[in-house]
């Protein structure tokens, strides 16, 4: 019953469901916190840079994977 399973494929399968999955919603949310932590604020209002490079850099990884998906499902790869 087991022989026909490709357990190679099968395996990346699961890690590239896994990475994506979970990997990215929690680089959105990570973003989503740099920017609303108490931290992320001067004491006169402003934004701190970095807070804000990082929610940046976090939001640009998860735009350019479904930039990729979307791309790569159109070109039917």
């Amino acid at each position: 019953m087991f022989a026909d399973i490709d357990w190679g494929a099968l395996g990346k399968v699961v890690s590239v469901s896994l990475v994506v999955g979970a990997g990215l919603p929690t680089l959105f949310a990570l973003g989503v916190r740099a920017l609303a932590h108490p931290g992320s604020f001067h004491p006169g209002g402003k934004r701190r840079r970095g807070r804000t490079a990082t929610a940046i850099a976090y939001f640009a990884v998860v735009a350019s994977a479904a930039c990729s998906a979307v791309i790569l499902m159109t070109n039917g790869h």
